[in-house]
This record gives C-alpha cells, sequence and structure tokens, in this order.
C-alpha cells in the first residue's frame, strides 16, 4: 500500500454528513476516558504507571520528530496516525500482551462505532485502518513511535532500578521496522533519563 494524502483540517472530508455539534460534544468527552484509561502493562512490570492519553501524546511527538528525520512528505498525517492510533481503547480499555492470549478486542467495531455520527468519521477510520496495516511508511514510522514511547518509559525504569525493565526492551527493540527508529532506539539506550535536566546544570543547586 502506498502512503496516500489524508485530508486535513481545512478540508471537508465527508460533504454530504451534517454538521453535528452534539456527537463532536460526545466524542471530546469519549476522548476524555483516555485520560483515565490506565496502561495496563505497568501492573506486570512493577514500577511506573500512565493514561492512554498520556501515552498518545508522546507517541504524536515522536511521530513528528522522526517524519522530520526521514523528510516524509506529510508529517501532519504521521501525528495523526500517533495521535489517534489508541482511540479505540476509550472503549475497550487497553489490553495488555497477557490479556491478549485470552480476550479479543474488536477495535473495528469500535472505531465504527465511535465515528459514526462524527462528520470526519470516515476519516478516522481510515487512520486507524492504515495505522494496523503497517503497509505505508507513515504506518511504520507511528509504530515506531509507539514502540519508542515504551522503551523510554522502559529505560527510565531500568535507570529508576528496575531489573525487569530490560528483559521487556528487547522485545520493543525487535518490533521496530525503519531505520531511524533503530537508530533513535540505540541513542535513548545510551541516555541517562535524568540527563536532558541534571547534567551539566550544577548551578542549578547551589
Amino acid at each position: 500500500m502506498d502512503d496516500k494524502k489524508v485530508t486535513h483540517p481545512t478540508e471537508s472530508p465527508d460533504q454530504d454528513k451534517p454538521m453535528n455539534l452534539s456527537a463532536l460534544a460526545d466524542f471530546f468527552f469519549e476522548v476524555g476516558m483516555l485520560k483515565k484509561t490506565p496502561r495496563s502493562g505497568f501492573q506486570f512490570l512493577g514500577t511506573g504507571r500512565e493514561s492512554v492519553a498520556d501515552h498518545s501524546f508522546r507517541v504524536a511527538v515522536i511521530g513528528f520528530c522522526l517524519a522530520r528525520l526521514v523528510d516524509h512528505p506529510d508529517p501532519f498525517r504521521v501525528v495523526c496516525l500517533c495521535l489517534f492510533h489508541d482511540l479505540p481503547e476509550a472503549r475497550t480499555g487497553d489490553m495488555n500482551y497477557v490479556n491478549k492470549q485470552y480476550v479479543q478486542v474488536d477495535e473495528r467495531k469500535a472505531t465504527a462505532h465511535l465515528a459514526a455520527a462524527l462528520p470526519f468519521g470516515d476519516e478516522l477510520e481510515a487512520l486507524l485502518d492504515e495505522y494496523r496495516s503497517r503497509q505505508t511508511e507513515a504506518s511504520r514510522l507511528a509504530h515506531d513511535a509507539d514502540q519508542l514511547d515504551l522503551i523510554l518509559e522502559l529505560k527510565q525504569q531500568k535507570d529508576l532500578g528496575n531489573t525487569y525493565a530490560q528483559e521487556w526492551m528487547r522485545y520493543a527493540l525487535e518490533r521496530l521496522h525503519t531505520d531511524m527508529g533503530r537508530k533513535l532506539a540505540e541513542q535513548i539506550l545510551k541516555t541517562d533519563w535524568t540527563a536532558w535536566w541534571f547534567d551539566g546544570n550544577d548551578h542549578w543547586w547551589v
């Protein structure tokens, strides 16, 4: 599948759908559930915690950076894939790798239901289908952004003394798709999580 242009906010993706502000208000409340939905893998890691919304924000930032580093023609598209990649979890919750051995989650059904009344619902469904496909450069970059966020979190937990974080790290590294994603992961592993504010700033503490 080739990268295809995603409709930008200044364009009207679904001209025939009436503007339904009530549906949009519902959608905004639904998106807010991601702030209250915990990432469930941390219960197995033993330390750390974050919401799906916390995760999605940094994934979007990483996705933008990846897109710029590889000169992707549409960084906005990569950011959108990252921003919405876990949107169905507002309805399904977050299923970790243990949960998925026993629970079948119908993300497409959740996406179809949440998108049905939205004037840009078709665009959201297309974005999530593309993300799941991993067939375009944009979707592969978005998947790498997702894993890089996990790698950053695992590196932080490792630096704080969680010995299991290193074991999780190797699986996340194997899930990377792009050369740039692997290069960034290599740098993350060499960087102490406190370096951005602690190293070279002794004068702050005197």
